[in-house]
């Protein structure tokens, strides 16, 4: 029952030689300072991979930490798990290979008060948010002891915090927040917008409503996604300082280079654009969307005009590919895409000779059933898919993490990717016209017997340039303008030196303890 499982661990406690694994084991000396936030999407998470790459190219070994994280945008793990998709750019930014430890506590939201609970990297079970609010004291020691294996290879471990800092009716054994910070006795630097407005409440008002123990934690501020003339807001920083008595670290301004890195939040999609190039790509917005980083190299490329279709509009009559994304509720995003009409465009689409791509849970809809027997995804039940491919999906308790390389059958084309799913998916389409061939010689997804409508179990794709080029070459669209990796480092880069200059690193290094 949801709310009701009982914790274990995810797996044996783990020993020092366990660390020789992971990463060079230092003193336990690193210096740790904490960025907590004033509300949701206030520019944490990319501040926190800003800081990391300035302090890398200042020689330092960096590692980022998130305590507890809530996201369906997640990535697989070299040690074999997950972590949300933001902590894997963060390692990015520190030249270091993502682990779970970066991320020891996950929430994958499944329904509106209910997520899955991911500890050190694999599912440890389901709750509803009041339930686990119990959960809580028996995760701070994975929280502690992901924390203490990445201080042991670091000379600085960078914390991000969750949602806001004055969150005081969730305070009550709290691991996102300042509860981390008081047990792990980390200094905080609290963050806030000023392009939602009145940012100067923001952080007054987080300091008037914390306890005075938390408040002591709090080393400075910083004032993010400021536009305009800095001059214009030297009093608002004075104020803010007089208010609070904490100190003033940097007045940043609107990054906008950040559209070139993966966001962490589905809140973020609210602000894409389309763009304006010949190749129109729809993507039907579901509520339960998952690992939408997908799209990111696609929505990237100058010939592609990406459209992220929302409640109550129409598939866009001139797309040429359809994208059903990954999803963290199936079933339900099935049932949602049936209610606002999108089963009629679609067929509507296939009729005018589009084509049509599955990934993951997407692919799972095109199939003629879906079957969830042990409620993994939310009620047990199966209900009939969109009958596009010749497959059949039972939803299963254990999930496939790894990445995977191999080639597309379709052309011959290499991909490198990673799967993460929970599902078996069966049938005739699978067993004769597969999509993929993995290295290892098992194969993945279904083509239909037009060719144009597919898919796959795969993620990131087309972060792979040579998919990504074969998927434009197909539609007659111009080739990829950049190597996408290569953009995201520059992207890394620019965001440093952003740091660099507008943030007071030397003062962020000396208050970290």
């Amino acid at each position: 029952m949801l709310g009701q499982q009982r914790l274990e661990p995810s797996r044996p406690p783990i020993s020092r030689d366990s660390v020789h694994r992971i990463g060079k084991i230092h003193p336990m000396t690193a210096k740790t300072i904490m960025l907590q936030g004033t509300g949701s999407d206030v520019g944490k998470s990319l501040i926190v991979a800003g800081l990391c790459r300035a302090f890398v190219n200042r020689g330092l070994v960096v590692r980022p930490f998130k305590p507890q994280n809530m996201s369906n945008n997640a990535a697989v793990t070299m040690d074999g798990g997950e972590i949300g998709r933001a902590q894997a750019v963060q390692a990015q930014a520190c030249k270091a290979a993502p682990s779970v430890h970066m991320n020891p506590v996950l929430l994958k939201p499944q329904s509106g008060t209910g997520s899955q609970i991911v500890v050190q990297g694999k599912i440890a079970g389901q709750a509803e948010a009041l339930a686990y609010q119990s959960w809580k004291p028996r995760l701070m020691s994975a929280v502690l002891e992901s924390f203490a294996i990445l201080r042991a290879q670091a000379d600085l471990v960078i914390v991000e915090g969750a949602g806001s800092a004055s969150e005081i009716n969730l305070r009550a054994n709290d691991i996102a927040n300042m509860g981390f910070a008081r047990a792990a006795d980390v200094p905080v630097v609290v963050i806030g917008d000023i392009d939602r407005g009145g940012v100067i409440a923001q952080i007054a008002g987080t300091k008037h409503v914390i306890a005075p123990d938390d408040a002591k934690l709090v080393a400075g501020f910083l004032i993010n996604k400021f536009r305009g003339d800095p001059a214009l807001f030297m009093d608002g920083m004075t104020l803010i300082s007089a208010h609070t008595g904490w100190p003033a670290l940097g007045l940043v301004p609107f990054f906008p280079g950040a559209a070139k890195l993966p966001a962490e939040d589905s809140l973020a999609l609210r602000s894409w654009t389309p763009g304006d190039g010949p190749f129109t790509i729809a993507v039907p917005l579901l509520p339960g969307i998952s690992n939408f980083d997908d799209l990111d190299p696609l929505r990237l490329e100058p010939a592609v005009r990406l459209v992220l279709v929302r409640p109550g509009e129409a598939l866009p009559g001139d797309a040429k590919l359809v994208i059903l994304p990954g999803s963290k509720s199936t079933i339900a995003d099935l049932a949602a895409f049936r209610h606002e009409g999108w089963d009629i465009d679609l067929a509507a689409h296939v009729r005018r000779g589009g084509h049509v791509l599955g990934l993951c849970g997407g692919y799972q809809m095109l199939g003629l059933w879906i079957g969830d027997p042990l409620g993994i995804e939310g009620p047990p039940g199966s209900v009939e898919g969109l009958a596009y491919l010749a497959i059949e999906t039972t939803l299963t308790g254990d999930k496939r993490l790894a990445a995977v390389t191999g080639e597309s059958l379709v052309d011959g084309v290499p991909f490198e990717g990673y799967e993460m799913h929970v599902g078996e998916t069966h049938g005739a389409g699978c067993r004769h016209h597969p999509m993929l061939r993995f290295s290892d010689g098992r194969v993945d997804g279904a083509v239909s017997a037009s060719g144009r409508i597919y898919g796959c179990y795969v993620h990131g794709l087309f972060a792979d340039d040579r998919q990504r080029a074969a998927l434009l070459a197909r539609f007659g669209a111009a080739g990829p303008e950049h190597c996408y990796r290569d953009s995201q480092e520059e992207a890394l880069d620019a965001l440093a030196d952003h740091m660099e200059k507008h943030v007071d690193l030397d003062l962020l290094l000396t208050l970290a303890r």
